[in-house]
């Protein structure tokens, strides 16, 4: 039996010359594997029929939009799951349930390798090929671009030869990945850093500088999910798509970063997710409202090291897997309201309820009805200080006390 090779297919350029290419340089037949995670564009059926006609003996599509906003994005979003403090994973959370899908099909169809459109420089070939070996360790990946040398230019040249049946254009200038979660834009001008983005970079959001009337929304969350949004039920997809579409609206979500890509590379990425970072914005102010004091800060840890895990491409590994329990461990209290603004790039909250609050208000008021015992304040101070008090005294007998020269305090 011939050999085959499950491809990550996305009806574009690149992927579709990727189908021939394979079958030269590997005598193996292609399985195209698209995968919908919400990225909008083409029709999964259309797609299945150009990787048919672009030469693939089997081509697997697969419907995972709500697969992915439920086990996907909903994990990272308990996990307030941010990069660097502020990018929300959009593309490094969609690769795992790709991956998936690729094993899936290669189980199917019998192969026995994967593949990938991804460049030597970047972090989704480590994304797709360390899932792929966590799923199956028996599937072996391989690269076109990177380890068949096809570069864009081939791959024009290439689809013009064959007459394939896919636009080819060289005046793009961005790489771009997008799905529900969010949306990525890469290469071109921003390379240089010093470059502003311009208008036609943007795509799921409009220009803040003068936006609409300011938009007020109420997300209900049970359990760190959002449920309801203005008091209709919503399913996971349901809440990121109209919060996209409402966020959006208002300029919020629009990231511009240098981040530190796995491989080593500082790299210039724009982002805009607006759904994704109005729902972070509101779930983060719940949590503040009912995650114990000491729980709360010691999950300010994990969700780092999540989001770098997530990053890195170690969905799927055992650590991955053990923080995953400790946050959703931490999720059994974060069910109420959060009141948020939409404003001119902006995700405001301004309310906040919750029947499982910490918050009381007899005890936070300044005012007649304060139930909290000020009289216990000097003796919990004291206790508090002690040890640094003791270390300052020490420090003292030693002549390491503090120096109040002119101008130390």
């Amino acid at each position: 039996m011939t050999d085959r090779v499950v491809l990550a297919y996305s009806g574009g350029l690149d992927t579709s010359v990727a189908i021939g290419w394979i079958a030269e340089a590997t005598g193996a037949e292609v399985v195209a594997v698209a995968v919908d995670v919400g990225q909008g564009g083409e029709d999964l059926n259309v797609i299945r029929q150009r990787a048919l006609d672009c030469g693939a003996v089997e081509a697997y599509v697969a419907d995972a939009r709500d697969e992915f906003a439920t086990e996907y994005c909903m994990p990272a979003l308990q996990a307030n799951g941010l990069y660097l403090d502020r990018y929300p994973l959009v593309s490094a959370i969609s690769r795992p349930v790709i991956v998936k899908h690729m094993v899936r099909a290669a189980r199917q169809f019998g192969a026995k390798t994967v593949a990938h459109g991804c460049t030597g420089k970047g972090n989704d070939q480590v994304r797709f090929e360390v899932a792929t070996t966590s799923l199956a360790p028996e599937l072996t990946s391989i690269a076109p671009v990177r380890d068949l040398a096809l570069t864009r230019e081939k791959a024009i040249d290439y689809a013009e030869k064959h007459d394939l049946p896919i636009a080819t254009t060289k005046n793009n200038p961005f790489s771009i990945d997008q799905n529900v979660w969010g949306r990525a834009v890469e290469t071109g001008f921003l390379e240089d850093i010093w470059n502003e983005p311009t208008k036609d970079v943007y795509s799921y959001t409009d220009d803040p500088t003068f936006p609409p009337v300011a938009d007020e929304v109420v997300i209900t969350f049970e359990q760190g999910v959002p449920v309801a949004l203005d008091g209709v039920a919503v399913t996971p997809l349901q809440a990121i798509e109209e919060m996209n579409r409402r966020a959006g609206a208002q300029g919020v979500g629009r990231i511009d970063i240098v981040e530190d890509r796995l491989v080593g590379i500082k790299s210039r990425e724009v982002y805009e997710a607006p759904g994704a970072m109005a729902l972070i914005a509101a779930h983060q102010e719940l949590e503040n409202v009912t995650l114990e004091r000491e729980q709360a800060r010691f999950k300010k840890g994990v969700e780092q090291r999540w989001g770098e895990l997530v990053y890195d491409g170690m969905w799927f590994s055992p650590l991955k897997k053990s923080l995953d329990t400790f946050v959703a461990d931490t999720q059994k209290y974060v069910s109420g309201d959060i009141r948020l603004v939409l404003h001119g790039g902006r995700a405001t909250v301004t309310g906040r309820r919750s029947e499982a609050s910490l918050y009381d208000f007899n005890l936070a008021t300044y005012d007649e009805g304060d139930a909290f015992d000020q009289s216990h304040a000097k003796g919990f101070i004291e206790i508090y200080g002690l040890a640094a008090k003791q270390a300052a005294a020490r420090d003292e007998r030693f002549g390491n006390g503090p120096d109040f020269g002119v101008g130390t305090l």
